[in-house]
């Protein structure tokens, strides 16, 4: 299923820093019943996505998200947006430390409501995309009907901060920036176990190159051959900013006014998000009676296994797109 690229402009905004932006354009996409025809699921990307969720050649999510899928192009309106500055249809940000993952989220709620989109049947993302929608939450208490963050957290970790000052390192410093920054990051995405089963020490028949040491190289060309270096270092930032509590007392004042039902889902392996936060943020839903659930993920394949196990995705999901 193809989709027409859409902008929508923002002649002024005014990101949370304080920090004036003008005439921003935001790019988007919509997938499967016309707006205001059907409940609305929106999907917010990862790091390296983009607005593609479901299209027959690049969709990235187009297992889960499709016609007959779990989420149904048949049943739901999908819009995906793209983050400012990602570099897929729109342009490069050169302050891209003015914005935040609340900016963003603010910025995607602007947008939805000048297409006449006031509820989502679901907001649902991984990862940093699963940072974006919590802060929309936040900011818009009661439009979700569904909150589904996928192997993300309400805030940025410590661990993971400390990993993207790395990254960030990297990409100033290298003089192959993309490439050395997406090996290493890569190494975090998946887990030991995974790269065992897949590789078991083999080397390349046509080098003297381990098999791991060509699929790294392979990762980081790839990513440097689609990917602008200002767009890697915006997305890399962005996943240090979210924090819903930022600017109240504490995550509960935050929380507590959330009206959505909240359905985290935990990859067991995951050494980018931990399970452990994820069930820390469950325990203080539950005490401030905030609607939630947590299902967790079992895979050897770490954080990127929201990409990879789908049939334990689509059983997760499937009771809540019905319709």
């Amino acid at each position: 299923m193809n989709a027409p690229i859409l902008i929508q402009s923002i002649p002024h905004y005014q990101t949370f820093n304080g920090e004036i932006i003008e005439n921003l354009n935001l790019s988007y996409q919509v997938f499967g019943k016309k707006l205001q025809s059907a409940p609305v699921v929106l999907v917010n990307h990862a790091l390296t996505g983009n607005s593609d969720v479901c299209s027959e050649a690049k969709g990235w999510w187009k297992t889960i998200i499709g016609k007959g899928k779990v989420i149904d192009t048949d049943k739901f309106t999908v819009i995906a947006i793209n983050i400012p500055g990602n570099g897929y249809h729109n342009e490069l940000i050169e302050n891209y430390k003015a914005y935040t993952a609340k900016d963003i989220a603010q910025l995607f709620i602007y947008l939805l409501k000048s297409i006449q989109v006031t509820k989502l049947q679901a907001a649902i993302g991984g990862s940093l995309g699963g940072g974006i929608a919590w802060e929309m939450a936040a900011l818009e208490p009661e439009m979700i009907q569904y909150l589904i963050p996928i192997a993300s957290d309400w805030k940025s970790s410590d661990w993971v901060i400390g990993h993207n000052f790395v990254q960030e390192s990297i990409l100033n410093t290298s003089t192959t920036p993309l490439e050395t920054a997406r090996m290493m990051a890569m190494l975090f995405y998946r887990t030991p176990a995974s790269l065992e089963a897949k590789f078991h020490r083999l080397k390349m028949k046509e080098n003297s190159l381990f098999q791991i040491e060509s699929w790294l190289k392979y990762h980081g060309t790839k990513l440097e051959n689609r990917f602008q270096l200002l767009a890697y270092q915006m997305m890399n930032h962005l996943l240090t900013t979210v924090d819903i509590s930022l600017g109240k007392a504490s995550f509960e004042e935050a929380a507590k006014p959330i009206q959505s039902s909240i359905i985290q889902i935990g990859i067991n392996s995951d050494l980018f998000f931990s399970v452990d936060e994820n069930r820390k943020t469950q325990t203080l839903l539950n005490q401030i009676g905030v609607n939630n659930e947590y299902h967790e993920i079992e895979s050897i394949h770490g954080h990127d296994a929201f990409l990879i196990e789908f049939e334990q995705l689509t059983t997760i999901l499937k009771p809540l797109f019905k319709c």
